[in-house]
């Protein structure tokens, strides 16, 4: 059994209590968990879980970059953590607990003044997706949706244009996959187009996916405490302390 969440925005202790959530609300134990964006990868929020509270996850966790992480750093992140997060680069394939996924991370669709330049899907990167044999994935993970499959943005970034980026399709019709899975938008969506069901997740402190060995999938309400403010307030001063 797989867990998928999104947008963790630096409260790494939250992966660990909807593990937890879902191993009492199954009977059964998580094989792993894959962070859909926007997992918060900033070393003062790293350090403070991993060495100075000791977090530990009882099983792997995967981890794409959303719009909100530290890219200047994010190489040198990836390494110094990888003994409790694994990176899944854009365009690369990964095998977890029998599924082949596809990863694209970044995104499109975003508010500019706080989103650096590396986070932006580029051809480049849809072009990797690409590479792969057609029958080489089962479940894409991308952090923003593609273009054009419906999801509604948010009114107070209506200048932004429709939601998505471009070139999604084209994933789609190479590699028909099973399912589709983002975050981003910060909302449930759940639509099946052609061969495809494409599922969006809200924050990570309000519900999870639980992907099952026989490829079904359950949707899990579960509220936890929020304190997004806290943050986006300390994570705006970051960055521009860091511009």
């Amino acid at each position: 059994m797989i867990l998928l969440l999104a947008d963790v925005h630096c409260r790494f202790d939250l992966p660990l209590q909807q593990i937890e959530h879902a191993q009492a609300l199954t009977g059964q134990p998580v094989d792993a968990a894959v962070v859909l964006g926007d997992l918060g990868l900033y070393e003062p929020f790293l350090r403070r879980h991993f060495r100075g509270k000791k977090l530990q996850y009882p099983c792997p966790v995967h981890f794409i970059e959303g719009n909100h992480e530290d890219f200047d750093a994010l190489p040198v992140l990836v390494l110094r953590y990888r003994h409790c997060l694994t990176h899944m680069p854009r365009g690369s394939l990964s095998t977890i607990a029998g599924f082949h996924f596809l990863a694209l991370g970044g995104a499109k669709y975003m508010d500019a003044r706080e989103t650096p330049r590396a986070a932006v899907i580029e051809t480049c990167h849809i072009e990797q997706c690409l590479s792969h044999p057609p029958d080489a994935v089962d479940i894409v993970v991308t952090h923003d949706c593609p273009a054009g499959i419906g999801v509604p943005g948010n009114p107070r970034f209506g200048h932004m244009g429709p939601t998505g980026f471009e070139g999604g399709d084209r994933i789609a019709h190479r590699y028909r996959p099973r399912l589709w899975f983002f975050g981003h938008h910060h909302q449930w969506f759940d639509k099946q187009i052609g061969d495809t069901r494409y599922l969006g997740l809200p924050q990570s402190w309000r519900g999870y996916a639980l992907l099952h060995g026989d490829g079904t999938v359950q949707c899990v309400d579960n509220v936890l405490a929020e304190r997004p403010s806290l943050w986006r307030h300390v994570l705006t001063r970051f960055t521009r302390w860091r511009a």
